[in-house]
């Protein structure tokens, strides 16, 4: 199961919003939220929680790509984000989350006993790539007990 079909299959807002999981990988993810009138704002855009739940979720994507081999003794968490709306999103938008650790260094951590904290970076652009957005998530990997 990819890492897409694992967080379609357990977060409903996932489902929801119809997503679609482009690409997914260690080091990035790209999510696409599709242009529906039902997400819109007041000015025919998508809501701004829409693209907010875009982005976490492309975070999600490339933590679980990226850490999967490690869920069996830890759970990755969302610990704080902040995003930045910086032009009008019109259309169609997608996020293209990246690591912003080496994965190696998060796994040494937590093989130290540490729980590890670690950025991941998303840029939300719209069809004609202007930046509309970014976000950066802080997750860690809290070990199981």
């Amino acid at each position: 199961m990819t890492a897409g079909e694992l967080l379609a299959a357990t977060v409903p807002m996932v489902g929801t919003l119809g997503l679609e999981f482009l690409e997914t990988t260690a080091e990035r993810a790209v999510v696409r939220l599709p242009d529906q009138a039902a997400y819109h704002n007041h000015i025919g855009g998508p809501h701004a929680g829409a693209m907010f739940t875009l982005a976490e979720s492309a975070s999600g994507a490339v933590v679980i790509a990226a850490f999967g081999d490690q869920l069996n003794r830890a759970v990755p968490l969302a610990v704080r984000a902040e995003i930045d709306y910086k032009k009008l999103a019109m259309g169609g938008v997608t996020a293209t989350a990246t690591l912003g650790r080496p994965a190696a260094d998060v796994v040494a951590e937590l093989d130290a006993g540490e729980r590890p904290e670690f950025p991941v970076l998303i840029s939300i652009r719209r069809a004609d790539e202007a930046v509309t957005g970014e976000m950066k998530v802080i997750w860690t990997l809290r070990p199981n007990a």
